[in-house]
């Protein structure tokens, strides 16, 4: 199973981007999900979560309000849509999620990260 950032980039301080992850790789069925973020000498912190069925998500306090997650399911996607985008959201932003496997084990998975940079 594979997990695929993408979306991340530069832009300015009240602008928006639209992050994406999606998972391939053959039979598994993905359970919570969520974004994290590390900035340059940070450690990395929860930004959002959202659960398997999409019906409950939780954001970091630092992010409520500007910050949006979802996930479509029949495409094995989740996004993250960032609006007032602030030079401290500024991080590499990394996927993760919990993947149930056919033979009944779940393992925690991580993307490769994405850079967002937001310029001031």
């Amino acid at each position: 199973v594979q997990l695929v950032e993408s979306g991340g980039g530069l832009v300015q301080a009240g602008g928006s981007l639209r992050l994406s992850c999606a998972a391939s790789g053959s039979t598994f069925s993905i359970l919570a999900m969520a974004w994290y973020r590390q900035a340059p000498g940070k450690e990395r912190e929860l930004v959002a979560t959202i659960t398997s069925g999409g019906g409950s998500t939780h954001y970091a306090d630092s992010v409520k309000g500007r910050f949006t997650i979802s996930r479509d399911n029949a495409k094995n996607t989740m996004y993250l849509q960032m609006n007032s985008l602030k030079p401290e959201d500024t991080a590499v932003y990394y996927c993760n999620a919990d993947i149930l496997r056919s033979w009944g084990k779940t393992y925690d998975y991580w993307g490769q990260g994405t850079q967002v940079t937001v310029s001031s």
